[in-house]
Formats: structure tokens, C-alpha cells, sequence
């Protein structure tokens, strides 16, 4: 049965209608409902920790992958209590150069400043029972980097978490869903188990773990959009 990983990325008021990126933004309201939908539907979110068995054919279930890509401050203070409520874990992709920062490489885009997780957050989400992932240490753009530059921020930004969190850091995303074979390659050397991409699509049994597709979401996906789009699809 494929199994839907749906790509968040902020989770704050809606942003202005025909702003740069704004679709990227949910708003609270929308979240909990999102998430309220799935659970009444039999539906568990899952991080990617907790997704693999269901990925390799181990368990079974009505699953749903959750993730959120580059670590906002405005995940932890407006989407952990949801989960925790729902009783669902999730994956943040966190950009470790950037912890207690903000959304560095965004500006010149005209999308406003927002800022990422401090250390202290990222323990309480890791307290919480939720997943961290890796999302390079700058957010560069891989397969435009150097070769090695590249590999250093694969390899690298894993040893910096691992170090924060006291744990192991297992899953990787690819910044601007930026990838190539090279890339796959060091993503695999450096020992991820799972890495997401923004190719759109439910995951399979037989797809690669280190090109997983994903379900954007977007702010005003309600019922009709969750049952025809992240589930069905």
C-alpha cells in the first residue's frame, strides 16, 4: 500500500495572498484541523524513524509520513502540541548552521525573515518523542556546490546533530529537492537510512529509501483534498 510522507515546512499565520513561497505556509488552525482529519479517518502519523517498517514491509497500517523541512521556530510553538495530542511523531529537517538563527538563505527572495529552533526547542521536540533529520549545514543547493563542499555538508551537518541531540541522526532531505546520482551516492556513504525529496507522489515498497517522494501541503488542503490528494492520490 503506498504511503503518503507529507512535506510541511512553517506552521504560522497565512502569509499574504501572492507572496513569495506563501503556499509554504499553514496556518495553525489549518494544521490541527489536518491533523484532526487524519486521526477521525484511522489515520497515524508517523516521523520517518517510525515510518521505516511500514516503508520495508514489516508492519502494516494506515500510516502517514509527517515532516517539516528547515526547522522553524513556529513548528515547535505551533505544531508540537498538535501532534502530541493526536498522539503522531514527526520528522523536522534541521539546518544546523542555522540553529537559533533564522531563514538565512531565503533573503534576497522578498520572503520574510522567520526564525529556526534553538537548541533548547530542538530537546524539547526530541523529549517529545519526535524525529531529527538532517537538511545540510547551510541549506545550499548540493549539486551546484563543489564536490567536496558538498560532502561536507552531508557528512558534516549529521555529526553536529548527533552531537546536540545525543543520538543518532537517520534521515536526510535534500534542499530545494536538489539531488543527482553523485549526490544520492554521498547521501548513502555518509549512512542515512531514509532521504525525501519534493518529487511529488506516495511512497512504494520498491522506491529508493534515499529518493523518497513526498506530498506537498498546501494551506488550504481540507477534507476533500486529504481524501482525493494525500491518500488516494
Amino acid at each position: 500500500m503506498p504511503i503518503p510522507i507529507l512535506m510541511y515546512h512553517q506552521i504560522d499565520k497565512a502569509a499574504g495572498k501572492g507572496g513569495p513561497f506563501s503556499h509554504l505556509t499553514v496556518s495553525p488552525r489549518a494544521f490541527r484541523h489536518q491533523m484532526n482529519w487524519l486521526k477521525r479517518l484511522g489515520w497515524t502519523g508517523l516521523s520517518m524513524r517510525d515510518l521505516k517498517p511500514f516503508l520495508d514491509g514489516e508492519r502494516s497500517g494506515r500510516v502517514v509520513g509527517i515532516t517539516f523541512d528547515d526547522g522553524f521556530r513556529n513548528v515547535h510553538s505551533n505544531a508540537l502540541a498538535t501532534l502530541q495530542r493526536c498522539g503522531f511523531t514527526a520528522t523536522n529537517y534541521l539546518v544546523s548552521r542555522q540553529i537559533g538563527g533564522f531563514n538565512k538563505w531565503d533573503a534576497g527572495l522578498g520572503i520574510p525573515h522567520a526564525a529556526c529552533m534553538s537548541k533548547e526547542e530542538i530537546l524539547d521536540w526530541v523529549r517529545s518523542g519526535h524525529e531529527v533529520g538532517a537538511h545540510t549545514l547551510d541549506h545550499v543547493r548540493l549539486t551546484a556546490a563543489a564536490p567536496a563542499e558538498s560532502r561536507r555538508q552531508i557528512t558534516d551537518v549529521r555529526h553536529e546533530l548527533e552531537d546536540l541531540i545525543g543520538n543518532t541522526v537517520d534521515a536526510f532531505c535534500y534542499p530545494y529537492g536538489d539531488v543527482s546520482e553523485e549526490i544520492r551516492s554521498v547521501v548513502e556513504e555518509a549512512g542515512y537510512a531514509s532521504a525525501t525529496t519534493t518529487r511529488g507522489g506516495r511512497a512504494r515498497s520498491e522506491d529508493d529509501r534515499l529518493l523518497l517522494p513526498r506530498i506537498a501541503v498546501r494551506p488550504n488542503d481540507g477534507i476533500y483534498r486529504i481524501l482525493r490528494r494525500w491518500l488516494t492520490g
